[in-house]
């Protein structure tokens, strides 16, 4: 390729020129806006900047992921890793990248059927980072302050607190689920929405060849798509978000001014001050999701009664579960240690079940090679995670899960130890010894959960 100053020697030179002169160069997104004008003539009928390919790659590398079609892992793509983020700069400033073929992978669900995951590869991951730091600073500005999903700043723990403090104000929750909703947007509305916000063309031009890219089946067999996007992909939640902002977020604010919500992605609790006005907002947004081509879940989706010690009436259902936390009655206690009962979230049994199947997964018992401290490296990187999420409400309901880790644990005593193999109990003591000398070691050990007393 020809750049100022001569021609490069090599694809690592090429991108250590194009590093340096990345600074200099805009890149176009919006000319009605002003944002990001090109400013400079250059040989490529698409100026991007060769920065925003090396933050992208390292936000692709911060977020690990899977390998895709081409099996090619992260680790394997930064061997050649200038010539990698070369090609795929050169590529998309040249409007001749097309995406590869995403690779679905079914994850099992709780209620035994399966989540369609897409994966694009590790460079696709990259040119997908690309467009969205480019897209997502015109998008976040537009976005309705109750949509939390996958922004800057936000958070499901946030979603969950506003939801309970809502669930306190208002008698009655919509409980919304959209049936496949990744897998069923409609690609013509899809693009409409992202034209009203830029008319830069490589944006555009990459989005929809995103949108078509086929899909490798299991079996190695391609599978085109007519509607849907990867739930899997970096540019995915993005576009989903920006799709339910028009389809939901926007149309409740016209039409439900006084209609709070909380959404997730395409998880929605929506809360009413009464049953007719749930099943009104239940009727009104099966219409609308329709006009989107969407569709609500006739099971999934249900009326929820906040029943607590306060409101008393009763109702076939008064829980529903809401990103990993179940909402329903619990008892809690005043400042004054005066109880009375709430409605609040708690961790979900779904949410401890995937907690146990994961340590399951560790085969803990069978580590008799191991010593404590390698035990407590390997599984409290998921403890911690698990309990700074699922701690922050009602955290006694976590309780009885995380006194499970012990049990796992005696039985990796009783395996490692024959002092231990008759006697479960003296194993228990142990540990509970080292638990009182050591409570640093294990995470659920710092919150003073501990049940290797002998019951």
């Amino acid at each position: 390729m020809e750049h100022r100053g001569g021609l490069a020697r090599s694809s690592d030179e090429a991108f250590e020129r194009m590093k340096s002169e990345g600074a200099r160069l805009f890149s176009c997104l919006n000319e009605s806006t002003g944002v990001g004008r090109n400013e400079m003539q250059t040989t490529k009928p698409y100026t991007i900047l060769t920065q925003v390919v090396l933050d992208a790659y390292k936000k692709v590398k911060a977020n690990r992921g899977a390998a895709g079609v081409d099996e090619e892992t992260i680790k394997e793509f930064e061997q050649n890793l200038k010539g990698n983020l070369y090609k795929i700069w050169n590529r998309m400033s040249s409007g001749s990248y097309f995406p590869p073929a995403v690779k679905r992978v079914e994850i099992p669900k709780d209620d035994g059927k399966t989540r369609k995951l897409g994966i694009p590869t590790v460079s696709d991951r990259v040119a997908q980072m690309v467009v969205k730091l480019y897209l997502e600073p015109v998008l976040e500005p537009i976005f309705h302050e109750d949509s939390y999903g996958y922004r800057p700043k936000k958070s499901a723990i946030n979603a969950v607190g506003k939801a309970r403090e809502r669930c306190w104000r208002y008698d009655w929750v919509l409980d919304v689920d959209i049936k496949g909703f990744f897998d069923n947007i409609d690609h013509e509305l899809m693009k409409k929405a992202v034209q009203k916000h830029t008319n830069c063309k490589w944006i555009l031009l990459y989005i929809e060849r995103w949108l078509k890219a086929p899909v490798q089946l299991e079996d190695g067999t391609m599978e085109a798509r007519d509607k849907g996007t990867p739930q899997g992909g970096v540019i995915s939640p993005l576009l989903a978000n920006l799709y339910l902002h028009y389809a939901f977020d926007e149309w409740m604010k016209r039409k439900s001014p006084n209609t709070p919500f909380e959404r997730y992605a395409d998880d929605i609790v929506v809360h009413c001050k009464t049953e007719l006005e749930a099943q009104h907002s239940k009727e009104i947004l099966e219409k609308r999701l329709a006009e989107c081509k969407l569709q609500l879940h006739p099971e999934k989706t249900k009326i929820v009664y906040c029943k607590d010690g306060k409101r008393r009436l009763d109702y076939p259902n008064t829980s529903f579960d809401f990103l990993g936390y179940t909402f329903r009655a619990r008892l809690a206690k005043t400042r004054r240690e005066d109880f009375f009962v709430n409605f609040s979230p708690g961790v979900s049994n779904k949410s401890k079940k995937r907690l146990m199947e994961k340590v399951r997964e560790m085969k803990i018992q069978r580590k008799s090679g191991t010593d404590l401290n390698g035990l407590a490296e390997t599984i409290n990187p998921i403890l911690r995670g698990w309990i700074n999420y699922f701690d922050k409400y009602y955290k006694t309901a976590t309780f009885s899960t995380l006194q499970r880790i012990d049990d796992i644990l005696v039985n990796w005593a009783v395996n490692k130890y024959r002092s231990f193999r008759r006697n479960r109990q003296k194993a228990r003591k142990w540990l509970r010894v080292i638990a009182e000398r050591e409570p640093e070691l294990f995470v659920h050990w710092q919150l003073g959960i501990n049940r290797t007393a002998e019951q």
